[in-house]
């Protein structure tokens, strides 16, 4: 007997433990009659790589995975010769969170670069971009960077320029892993394209999952000439998908209307709740921006340890007692609230 879940328990470790949204499994249902030509081949497909280009311009191509490591190593492997690298952050998901794939499974050189806060500058990208023409060191080609960061932060429209031209002088191209992309546009109250196609952007790893989707990303390539053989890499690395219509579906259903805003818009506002409602607690320190849906914060050890028990959530940093708190699409004011009163109540201990 599989047991049941709790519909009412929510944790605020990540964004990924929320649930299908209703529009979504909706979308799928509506896509699972009859037959469809296999491997992208189908109608869904076709039909969304019109959403995207209403969102990206009419250059964007959008190529579903699975996941956002296969997007973003998909993306990097074809935007580099063998003996080049990537130039990110210190922070970026890239380096810290993907077990390696970069490295291990595309055999990518990542440059880091240490940040105040997960955010690249065109001088210290700087930092890593030299030794061009030394045949000892791997050459800089592409510079990376995540938005929102995963430290929370995000990138304005006019930073994401300034990094694009100043890369683009150098002959480098420029990825951004998008995982949050849609909470930094809500944020900000740009579209979409505000932070990518109209910045510079080369390539996208556009992230779906966070944001309501059962499972899926997708690689959009918004230059033609930044990337090379997007199509067989996605097969090389175990993310052509037969079935690719449940995929693509899913994408229409959030990007065709306004679902990715009201989503993220959510997970925004959740996130400022929280910021401010955990702020003046004695013995809680809020050190980083609340942007978009990341808290970060700073508890007693053994409060963090009390809590854990009761709601999940992960330690950023062990050494100073920093955790991260992430709001949902479906997190409500009353879960905020709730788990604000129970942060309360373990530091009256």
């Amino acid at each position: 007997m599989i047991p049941r879940h709790d519909p009412e328990l929510k944790a605020f470790a990540s964004d990924n433990y929320a649930g299908v949204h209703p529009e979504i499994l909706e979308a799928i249902a509506r896509a699972n009659g009859g037959h469809q030509i296999s491997y992208g081949e189908d109608v869904y497909t076709e039909a969304l790589q019109d959403v995207f280009r209403q969102h990206f311009g009419e250059t964007a191509t959008a190529y579903p995975v699975f996941n956002g490591t296969a997007a973003n190593v998909v993306s990097l492997r074809s935007m580099l010769e063998n003996w080049q690298a990537v130039i990110c952050a210190e922070s970026a998901h890239i380096h810290t969170d993907e077990g390696g794939a970069p490295e291990v499974a595309a055999g990518i050189k990542l440059f880091t670069v240490p940040t105040p806060d997960g955010k690249l500058t065109p001088e210290l990208i700087d930092t890593q971009a030299w030794g061009f023409g030394d045949v000892h060191r791997p050459q800089p080609g592409v510079v990376s960077i995540s938005n929102t960061t995963e430290l929370g932060t995000v990138y304005t429209p006019a930073e994401i320029k300034a990094i694009c031209e100043h890369a683009h002088q150098l002959g480098l191209k420029v990825h951004l892993d998008g995982s949050r992309l849609t909470n930094a546009a809500a944020a900000l109250g740009v579209p979409l394209r505000a932070l990518t196609t109209d910045a510079g952007v080369d390539v996208l790893s556009f992230g779906g999952t966070k944001i309501g989707l059962l499972y899926g990303e997708a690689v959009v390539v918004l230059n033609p000439e930044a990337a090379r053989g997007v199509e067989y890499l996605r097969k090389t690395y175990m993310q052509l998908s037969s079935k690719m219509r449940f995929v693509s579906v899913q994408f229409e259903a959030l990007l065709a209307g306004d679902l990715w805003l009201r989503n993220a818009r959510q997970a925004n506002a959740m996130g400022r709740r929280l910021a401010e409602a955990v702020r003046d607690i004695p013995g809680v320190e809020v050190p980083r921006p609340v942007e978009a849906n990341a808290v970060f914060a700073i508890l007693p050890p053994e409060v963090t340890e009390r809590l854990q028990k009761r709601f999940r959530f992960y330690t950023w940093n062990p050494a100073i007692g920093e955790v991260r708190w992430m709001c949902s699409y479906d997190t409500t004011e009353a879960d905020v609230d709730a788990f604000a009163a129970a942060v309360r109540e373990e530091l009256s201990v």
